[in-house]
C-alpha cells in the first residue's frame, strides 16, 4: 500500500514539475523583448510617444522601456556602455563621430531633415530685439542647445552669416535652461530646439529671429533638408539580437508614417510638456525611414556630415550609407 502511494505521489510531483517547466516555457516563449531607448525631450522624439502610445511596439512583440537623456553625448556614451540599446533622436553629427571613433557603435534606422519648412533648429531672441537676421547679433551673449554638434552649428551658422568668431558670445545650456535663460536678461537670444522655440514664443518670452540656419548658412540650400538628428539602434543588438532590431525598426516604421501624415498624432506632443493649444502648430522635422530615402536625400545627409568633419565635431570622414541602413 505504501508503495503503491509512493509511485502515485512520485508521478503525481512527476506531472507537477512538468507542467511547471511546460509553463514556464511557454511565458518565455511569448515573453516581450526588452528594449531600452534613450530619449532627448525634443520635437524629433516624437515617434518614440507615437509607438508607444499607439500599440506598436507591443504589436512587435517588444517591452520597450525609455531612459531620458539630456544631452547627446551621454546618449552616445549610454550606447557605448549597452546602457541602452537604441534611441529616439540623437544628433547625427554625435552618432558619426562615435562611428568614425569606433565603427559599428550604431547604426541609423530614420532620419529626420530640417529646414526652414520642417523646422527644429533655430535662433530665438528678446521680444524686442530689432535683430532682423542672424548677422543681425554682433556684440550678442548667447546661448546654444547642448553638446558639441548643437554648439558648432550654431556658431558655424553665425559666422557663416558674416560675423567674426569674436563677434559675439556662446555658450551651451541644458533644454531645461532655456526658458530661463531669456527671462534672466542675462542672454539676448539663443539657438534652441522645437518644441522649446514655440513655447517662449508663444508666452511671450522670446521671438524667432531665423529657422533652417544649417540649410541656409552650412549646406548653402535653403530647401535641403539637413538631416541633424535621427534613430538609431546599437551596433551591440544588430550583432546580438538582429531579428529584435529588425522588429523594432519595423514598429518605428509605423510611427514615422505616423508623424507624417496623421494630424491627430500631434496630440501626443503633450507628452513632452506641449501645452495643448500649440499641438497642431508646433512645427515638426521631416521624419524619414532610411529604407525610404532616395539617392538625392542620402547625399544631402553626406554633405552635412562632410560640414561635421569640417566643423571639427566629427574626428574623420564618415561614408553615410556606413552608418544609415534599412533593416
Amino acid at each position: 500500500m505504501k508503495d503503491t502511494r509512493r509511485k502515485v505521489l512520485a508521478g503525481l510531483g512527476q506531472i507537477g514539475l512538468g507542467l511547471a517547466l511546460s509553463t514556464a516555457m511557454a511565458v518565455s516563449a511569448t515573453a516581450a523583448d526588452k528594449v531600452k531607448v534613450g530619449v532627448f525631450v525634443a520635437g524629433s522624439a516624437l515617434p518614440y510617444y507615437i509607438a508607444a502610445e499607439r500599440g506598436y511596439f507591443a504589436e512587435a512583440d517588444l517591452e520597450v522601456e525609455p531612459v531620458f537623456i539630456g544631452t547627446h553625448p551621454l546618449i552616445v556614451q549610454a550606447m557605448v556602455s549597452g546602457d541602452i540599446d537604441a534611441t529616439s533622436n540623437l544628433v547625427t553629427l554625435e552618432g558619426a563621430n562615435i562611428n568614425a571613433l569606433r565603427p559599428g557603435t550604431m547604426q541609423f534606422i530614420a532620419l529626420y531633415g530640417q529646414n526652414s519648412e520642417y523646422v527644429m533648429e533655430q535662433f530665438v531672441v528678446k521680444p524686442d530685439s530689432t535683430a532682423t537676421s542672424i548677422a543681425d547679433l554682433k556684440g550678442a551673449n548667447l546661448f546654444s542647445a547642448p553638446g558639441p554638434a548643437n554648439l558648432g552649428a550654431a556658431k558655424a551658422s553665425l559666422i557663416a552669416s558674416g560675423l567674426g568668431e569674436d563677434e559675439f558670445m556662446i555658450q551651451e545650456q541644458g533644454m531645461g535652461n532655456h526658458v530661463g535663460a531669456m527671462q534672466s536678461g542675462n542672454f539676448d537670444g539663443g539657438y534652441t530646439l522645437e518644441a522649446l522655440a514655440s513655447i517662449m514664443v508663444e508666452n511671450g518670452i522670446a521671438k524667432r529671429l531665423e529657422t533652417g540656419v544649417i540649410a541656409k548658412y552650412l549646406m548653402k540650400d535653403e530647401s535641403a533638408e539637413a538631416y541633424a538628428a535621427g534613430a538609431a539602434v546599437s551596433g551591440k543588438m544588430l550583432e546580438e539580437r538582429p531579428e529584435v532590431a529588425a522588429r523594432f525598426a519595423a514598429a518605428w516604421a509605423k510611427a514615422v508614417a505616423d508623424a507624417n501624415d496623421d494630424p491627430t498624432a500631434r496630440d501626443l506632443l503633450t507628452d513632452m510638456k506641449v501645452p495643448e493649444a500649440l499641438t497642431a502648430t508646433v512645427p515638426l522635422a521631416h521624419f524619414t525611414m532610411v529604407s525610404d530615402m532616395t539617392e538625392a536625400e542620402m547625399g544631402e545627409f553626406q554633405t552635412f556630415l562632410d560640414i561635421g568633419v569640417d566643423l571639427g565635431v566629427v574626428a574623420k570622414p564618415v561614408v553615410a550609407g556606413d552608418i544609415a541602413g534599412a533593416m
